[in-house]
């Protein structure tokens, strides 16, 4: 267990990233589902900036390599366009 103030405050701090980080993550990959579970182009299309930018903001904060996520942007455009 640690034993400096720091250490306790560090521990206490990642745990609420931790939290954060599973929830933000949870949800980009439920919406990512949801936009490959959408038969209509146009809706699709509506709904794809808003997938788009929950991938971009976990890739902005390194929560999902940016790699990652510009492979996610780029299959779920390519998946669209064949509609």
């Amino acid at each position: 267990m640690a034993h400096h103030h720091s250490s306790k405050k560090r521990i206490r701090q990642d745990a609420r990233k931790r939290l954060r980080n599973r929830f933000k993550k949870k949800s980009a990959r439920t919406a990512i589902q949801a936009l490959r579970g959408i038969t209509e182009k146009a809706e699709a299309e509506k709904f794809l900036p808003k997938v788009v930018s929950m991938i971009d903001k976990l890739a902005k904060k390194n929560t999902w390599h940016p790699n990652k996520a510009a492979n996610l942007k780029s299959k779920l455009a390519r998946h669209i366009a064949q509609m």
